[in-house]
């Protein structure tokens, strides 16, 4: 099962491994010809079944949107030329979503198809047809049919003729398979390389068709990963807010961490330090909001303070960059996790404590290959194996209970169920502090975004933006990092994701 979301998300990073959107809509609309063809056979009363090349001329009529579903059942007009095809164009060819949907528009065009357009539902009146393929809506459109899609599927549903849709019928949600109006009564449908979940509720025959998309679109995280911090924050009233607990010993890693941040979305970021260190964190950036309190490392005297302070406003935390290993420190962390409830990032110093506690709170762990074997999972030698072992990570995450984003070279991450595997990035990025970005970014995002879906867009864009940055002489700081990290985050789109 796939969600339309999520399937989306693999277009888009298929259209990044190569595969781009206009080849696999050849492969879509392909499948569904074949369909056709199979049904023609199957409804004709006269036809050899056992032959493969026994197919009855049909009528066909492919009812077209103007996104790239309609896109899909244009191909599909064009590999059915042996039949008696006619289309409709529910509205103007100049208003077609896409170019590569406008394309095969013209290809039907230049090739003297039958093709309509049909700007006005009154005026629609669809060809009587054996085979009627629906393909004016996709998985990424919810909500009541308007017209002339409503008309569409009335005539279609009024008619003798077998109906298929293209991979989910016109006015159902993809994901529940709920109808806010009506719908296409499909007889059929060829959904695309994965059965979508909404489906299973219909009364109807299902073909998944494989249309080419790599495993490694949905293994490994790519730009369509980023597509829920794309479409924008995720209510109008969202506040993000991050809450840095480090510093002591260290000064860098918190700063990194709370700018980026800010990078990424979040609307302020504030620092807890020690006071012997809060003016030196101050003075690495103005934006930051610095919070000191008494000493020079954090005791366990701090935590209910700390704790009040990221419930009451909500803060997404970030705990331990730079707090060090003192003993009273580690004790700290443990008892600030066992009192919090809320979301929380762990990183550096803070991961040791984080297999011995029980919490109600969040937390996403974002440890390198070190810090993973002392928290019990695998021990891995190199930093260019740790994919390798992306089972025993997942096993790991399972049993710790939290979502994990294990850096390396490639980085791994898992929330138990679910593994994806980061591989952007260069070399350079081995210097000190990408870390620190990396868990900023990640509690930015956090606090608008499912835990592993944030982990898996931190985990890409803190390594975009490293390859952003690729071509700069001298040496990569992780400071760098912050000018370019928006783009990284927000950047455009390769197009090739849209199956509206």
């Amino acid at each position: 099962m796939i969600s339309s979301e999520r399937m989306a998300q693999v277009d888009e990073n298929a259209a990044a491994l190569g595969v781009p959107r206009k080849q696999l809509m050849e492969s879509s609309g392909n499948a569904v010809a074949r369909e056709v063809r199979a049904t023609a056979k199957r409804d004709s009363p006269d036809a050899d079944r056992d032959s493969p090349t026994d197919d009855r001329h049909a009528r066909v009529a492919v009812v077209a949107g103007r996104g790239n579903n309609g896109g899909d059942g244009l191909v599909a007009a064009r590999f059915l030329a042996e039949h008696d095809v006619s289309v409709r164009l529910l509205g103007r060819a100049e208003t077609i979503s896409t170019d590569i949907a406008r394309q095969n528009w013209d290809a039907l065009k230049q090739a003297d198809f039958d093709c309509e357009e049909v700007t006005d539902s009154k005026s629609l009146d669809l060809p009587d047809a054996d085979v009627f393929v629906d393909a004016m809506l996709g998985t990424g459109v919810t909500g009541a049919l308007r017209e002339p899609e409503a008309t569409a599927a009335e005539q279609m549903n009024d008619a003798d003729g077998t109906v298929i849709a293209v991979d989910v019928p016109s006015g159902i949600d993809a994901d529940t398979g709920d109808a806010a109006g009506p719908v296409v009564e499909a007889d059929r449908v060829v959904t695309f390389h994965d059965e979508k979940p909404g489906l299973g509720a219909l009364d109807t025959d299902v073909t998944v068709a494989d249309i080419g998309i790599p495993a490694a679109a949905e293994r490994y995280v790519g730009p369509g990963d980023m597509r829920p911090v794309r479409r924008g924050p995720p209510a109008a009233d969202a506040d993000p807010r991050v809450f840095v607990i480090g510093g002591g010993p260290y000064t860098g890693a918190p700063a990194l961490a709370a700018q980026a941040a800010l990078r990424v979305g979040a609307n302020l970021s504030f620092v807890a330090a020690p006071e012997t260190v809060a003016g030196e964190i101050q003075g690495y950036a103005e934006d930051l909001i610095v919070q000191p309190y008494d000493g020079n490392r954090l005791t366990p005297e701090e935590v209910p303070d700390l704790v009040d302070t990221a419930e009451r406003y909500d803060d997404v935390v970030v705990l331990g960059p730079g707090l060090g290993n003192a003993d009273e420190t580690l004790d700290a962390a443990a008892q600030f996790l066992e009192s919090f409830s809320g979301k929380a990032v762990v990183d550096a110093d803070a991961l040791p404590a984080v297999p011995e506690v029980e919490t109600d709170a969040t937390l996403v762990c974002t440890p390198n290959r070190k810090e993973l074997a002392k928290m019990g999972g695998p021990e891995i030698e190199r930093a260019d194996a740790l994919a390798d072992s992306a089972d025993e990570i997942e096993a790991f995450a399972a049993d710790l209970g939290h979502v994990v984003v294990a850096k390396a070279k490639d980085d791994v991450v898992s929330d138990g169920e679910e593994t994806r595997i980061s591989r952007v990035g260069t070399p350079g990025m081995a210097v000190g502090g990408t870390g620190d970005t990396l868990a900023g970014g990640l509690a930015g995002l956090l606090g608008g975004h499912d835990p592993f879906e944030s982990a898996c867009m931190a985990a890409y864009a803190n390594g975009r933006a490293g390859e952003l940055l690729a071509d700069r002489h001298g040496g990569l700081l992780a400071s760098d990092l912050l000018d370019v990290l928006p783009r990284a985050v927000w950047g455009a789109s390769d197009g090739g994701a849209t199956d509206e």
